[in-house]
């Protein structure tokens, strides 16, 4: 089940954040809880997501971007996610989040995740999200119109765009084995 109460508690907690600039930087605090747990006794794959997921939501909301989304009746979506899972997040171990975006094309934002435990990275998340509407990706354009952000768009780091690039020849749809 989605975490609704730690959502809530998000929002709570951060109500009276400053809001941030279109590649600020969210920071959020949490703590594994048993039933975050799956059967090696560390925080669930899944779990992390999620977790991650809500420091999406907070940042979009310091950012401006749940307000404009209301607005127009867009939608926001994944497209796309890699992750590296470096160290084991153990019950009742406290660790932050971190969640920024490093940037956008011309269609989709990219933000870096993070999750840290004291000063060593558990898990780092680059994601690939989209704004929608009944007629399909809302380019960027379009919602810095709507916010008003008129900044240049800043370069890919390296890393991302090596990723954008990779991830282009991959075949889609993806070819099924042949069956046996």
């Amino acid at each position: 089940m989605y975490p609704f109460i730690r959502m809530a508690k998000e929002f709570i907690v951060h109500r009276n954040a400053d809001d941030l600039d279109t590649l600020g930087v969210h920071v959020s605090h949490h703590r594994c809880w048993p039933h975050d747990l799956d059967g090696f006794l560390e925080m669930n794959n899944g779990r992390i997501l999620t977790i991650l997921d809500l420091g999406r939501f907070v940042l979009a909301r310091r950012i401006g971007l749940l307000a404009a989304l209301k607005a127009n009746k867009w939608g926001l979506t994944m497209a796309g996610v890699s992750v590296r899972y470096r160290k084991r997040i153990r019950p009742f171990t406290k660790f932050k989040v971190v969640s920024r975006s490093v940037g956008w094309d011309d269609k989709f934002f990219y933000l870096d995740q993070s999750i840290w435990i004291g000063d060593e990275c558990a898990v780092q998340a680059l994601y690939r999200s989209a704004i929608t509407d009944n007629d399909g990706i809302v380019r960027p354009r379009r919602l810095f119109d709507h916010v008003g952000y008129e900044g240049d768009k800043p370069p890919l780091p390296a890393w991302v765009q090596g990723w954008i690039d990779a991830d282009s020849t991959r075949p889609w749809p993806p070819k099924l084995p042949p069956k046996t």
